[in-house]
């Protein structure tokens, strides 16, 4: 249940939960909270909200006399990367969040449109935001606490952009994945979307497989596949009004700011045909966003490199190319067994990896007794002969 206390905004209670972000909360409890019994858990709900947004979202963190909704919001809610990295794919006039949440995206939209309007079903929720947005000096965005559809309507006037991120969780089917049964249904509403605007994007879960989405989707011009360090976050589906051409797929690795980035046609990738090597110099692996855009193909033709095998999804090279992944240099390849293990490399720490391979991490690790880290990275794959192979890397 949300919450708006107004009374958690004096200057003492916020003192007070500053000083305790990083105390045990039973131990708060049991310590006594000195302040008023039908606050207390308002303030202990604010310290764990606080304490989940200290890296997903700084600039809220550390900005004084924010007001937090529950840790639920917070899970659900954008990052601050990747709201930035949205944010900078648009720009315009005016654009509507339909399904504004804890107003992450509309802040980071709002420096992009002379008018953001954040509509939030939940009008304790939508409160929240507003309250924060006048402490974080947005003045350009404005809040309705209904239905985003509605609004739509009641407004009745063209959007340059309709941002919408369709909740996960239906009342009926408790979490769901496909895009007809999220809340609301984008697919059942295109027609109404496209009559006040031209331009839409949609946020999905990185769990909805992208054929499906397109099975359901019209006029969906790119898609991008956000990753975070390495961790798929969000589909970005960006829809124009009319277009029927090809699919362009972006993926991106977000680390630190720095984008690693790759993009290809969809159809293409049908089509495609890799070529194949035994390990030769170098191993790639392609980073989280390469591998759930689906472009296993694709990067072998675009960057001249080879595939191990149909389904390993590891790529070699003579010479060293950039690659949107880890890349490592090859010291050996022998094939997998314990003899050979002990034999020719008889490590007893390494970092491990399965591509394709019929064992698992823990199975491996038990088996030859290795322990995890050190600078040595051992892939156990299968290659283009479908044999068994250890290949031992250091990074490179």
């Amino acid at each position: 249940m949300i919450s708006f206390n107004k009374t958690i905004l004096n200057k003492g209670i916020q003192r007070f939960i500053a000083e305790n972000l990083n105390n045990n909360i039973s131990e708060l409890v049991l310590k006594g909270i000195p302040f008023p019994k039908e606050i207390q858990q308002d303030i202990l709900n604010q310290i764990e909200s606080k304490n989940k947004s200290k890296k997903k979202l700084p600039t809220w963190f550390n900005t004084q006399g924010i007001y937090f909704p529950s840790k639920l919001n917070i899970e659900q809610t954008s990052s601050e990367t990747t709201a930035k990295y949205k944010s900078n794919l648009i720009s315009g006039h005016s654009l509507i969040d339909l399904t504004g949440g804890f107003g992450v995206d509309a802040y980071y939209f709002s420096k992009h449109f002379k008018q953001v309007i954040h509509c939030e079903l939940n009008q304790e929720l939508s409160q929240i935001v507003k309250h924060n947005a006048s402490i974080l000096n947005t003045p350009n965005l404005t809040f309705y606490p209904e239905n985003g559809l509605d609004i739509l309507k009641k407004l009745d006037q063209p959007f340059d952009w309709i941002y919408i991120d369709p909740s996960r969780r239906n009342d009926a089917k408790g979490k769901v994945f496909l895009l007809n049964d999220c809340l609301p249904n984008v697919p059942e509403h295109l027609d109404l979307l496209f009559s006040y605007s031209k331009n839409i994007m949609i946020k999905t879960s990185p769990l909805l497989d992208i054929s499906s989405g397109l099975n359901e989707l019209s006029h969906v011009k790119t898609i991008h596949c956000v990753a975070v360090n390495n961790e798929v976050k969000e589909l970005l589906w960006i829809l124009e009004a009319n277009f029927n051409g090809q699919v362009t797929i972006k993926t991106v690795d977000i680390k630190s700011d720095k984008y690693n980035s790759f993009k290809f046609i969809y159809e293409e990738e049908k089509v495609t045909e890799a070529d194949y090597s035994l390990p030769l110099t170098y191993l790639y692996e392609p980073n989280s966003a390469i591998l759930k855009s689906g472009a296993f193909d694709t990067i072998s033709k675009k960057l001249d490199i080879f595939k191990l095998h149909k389904h390993s999804h590891l790529y070699t090279s003579d010479k060293k190319v950039e690659f949107p992944g880890r890349h490592f240099k090859i010291e050996t390849v022998i094939p997998y067994n314990k003899k050979s293990y002990n034999k020719y490399i008889a490590l007893k720490q390494a970092n491990i990896t399965t591509r394709n391979f019929p064992e698992s991490v823990n199975q491996i690790r038990n088996k030859l007794k290795i322990k995890e880290g050190g600078k040595n990275y051992l892939f156990f794959t299968t290659n283009l002969d479908n044999f068994k192979i250890i290949i031992c890397c250091t990074k490179n």
